[in-house]
């Protein structure tokens, strides 16, 4: 497809969707992507289409915005704009984008937060004091809850007023709190309706008190806890708790999905030794340093490996086939070790491994290894045998292919679950570390062995 029918594509997508954005089933994401492609062509056009759209909408694309993008959407705004662009969110997403608009302009933000009702200006002055990783800063405080001695019909009476003024929205259940407000149950909405609503909660569940014992999550809790619990309880919200045990919002499915996404991202990005933030905001100069850094690391892990390499010139020199094997040692090696080293930091972050029982995962990646190692050490020492006609240059290179396959497993699986011991993200220099092992391990290995056995 040529690039102006690219343009076109995109510039159809955000017309379509401005043509009726409360009924149109085209994505907040969808759109921030193509206004994304049009500012890059075109950035009046770009601008055209912010000032088009609604703002009870425009908070939620300005999110999927990177930040150079988010600067449009300041400088081409006013300030009543902005203020309501703000407040048509809910709590955590109103929280997240004022921190966005912060990072550019901590003037503005401060003018925006300001102009907010007083209501909107606590809950996100509340949700800042979180950490960026608690959960806390992932909960709306916008949720339906009743008192235990509530009568059911005055609750509900409540719903239909906050549903007519629009001030709640993907509400499902009804979280029903005691003295203090302290959480004690939570209802769906499908069971809500078979209730006697001429009684009170307290009269209708002391029956039932067992079948609404509600789940719930503490604010300080890490999120990708959180996220783990979601997952192991299959839930589409969680009420979230502070210390005290009072309810003070709540964790939706859709912030959970994002979650799982940036730390997906992250893993992959780190594990290639990217850094996930500079590459998502596009920026070449961040994007390349990043990736400099860490070539440099590996560049001097390439010269700790060529200096094994070095120290055993005069049996490389004495027999050339060593020169021409090395490679397939080192590569080897190298594969396996990812291949443990991507299994195992990816079940640390879905939670199914914890450093009590990291025994068993370390056994398992040393057996497979090992396994491996035999397989393809019989094989590589038949091909070496009949390539070179060397019996012994065989045997080296079977016996070097076991021991680096050993070291590639017991590294590739120890490696991630030290750095999670220390707090260091396991994905990051994990790659870099094990393939400097693999490398130093295979090539001396393979040369000491060669030394040793062939010119003994």
């Amino acid at each position: 497809m040529s690039k102006e029918k690219d343009i076109e594509n995109h510039i159809n997508l955000v017309e379509q969707f401005l043509e009726d954005p409360a009924h149109s089933e085209i994505s907040a994401h969808d759109v921030a992507k193509s206004l994304k492609r049009i500012h890059k062509s075109d950035e009046t056009l770009f601008n055209t289409f912010l000032q088009k759209i609604p703002n009870e909408y425009l908070g939620d694309i300005a999110l999927e915005l990177p930040e150079k993008y988010l600067k449009g959407v300041l400088e081409e705004l006013p300030q009543s704009d902005l203020v309501e662009v703000v407040g048509e969110l809910d709590s955590d997403d109103a929280t997240d984008l004022l921190q966005d608009i912060e990072e550019i302009d901590e003037e503005k933000a401060e003018q925006i937060l300001s102009s907010l009702d007083e209501e909107d200006q606590e809950d996100i002055k509340k949700l800042k004091r979180y950490d960026d990783d608690q959960a806390g800063a992932y909960m709306q405080t916008e949720l339906f809850s009743a008192n235990y001695d509530e009568v059911i019909q005055d609750s509900i009476s409540r719903l239909q007023a906050y549903k007519n003024k629009q001030t709640l929205a993907d509400t499902h259940n009804v979280f029903i709190v005691g003295t203090f407000g302290k959480l004690m149950f939570t209802i769906p909405f499908q069971d809500l309706i078979t209730f006697d609503f001429s009684k009170t909660y307290k009269a209708m569940l002391m029956e039932h008190e067992d079948e609404y014992k509600s789940l719930y999550v503490r604010d300080d809790d890490n999120i990708k806890e959180v996220a783990h619990f979601f997952k192991q309880h299959d839930l589409s919200v969680v009420p979230v708790v502070n210390y005290h045990g009072e309810l003070v919002g709540r964790i939706t499915s859709d912030d959970i999905y994002d979650v799982l996404q940036e730390s997906a991202t992250e893993q992959i990005y780190n594990l290639a030794g990217v850094d996930d933030e500079a590459e998502e905001e596009e920026n070449f100069f961040e994007a390349g340093k990043k990736r400099g850094s860490w070539l440099f690391v590996n560049l001097l892990t390439a010269i700790l490996a060529s200096i094994v390499i070095q120290y055993f010139d005069e049996t490389i020199q004495a027999f050339v086939a060593l020169a021409v094997l090395m490679p397939i040692v080192a590569s080897m090696g190298g594969n396996a070790g990812t291949q443990t080293l991507t299994v195992t930091v990816r079940r640390l972050a879905l939670g199914d491994i914890e450093l009590e029982n990291a025994k068993e995962t370390i056994k398992k990646e040393i057996s497979l290894a090992l396994a491996n190692g035999f397989v393809f050490a019989v094989l590589l020492g038949a091909i070496a045998m009949l390539w070179f006609k060397m019996p012994m240059l065989g045997v080296v290179i079977a016996l070097s292919m076991v021991i680096n396959l050993f070291a590639a497993g017991f590294f590739g699986a120890i490696i991630p679950l030290l750095l999670k011991r220390f707090n260091v993200d396991p994905a990051v220099g994990s790659t870099v570390i094990l393939t400097t092992v693999t490398d130093v391990v295979g090539f001396f290995s393979f040369l000491g062995l060669a030394k040793w056995l062939l010119m003994a």
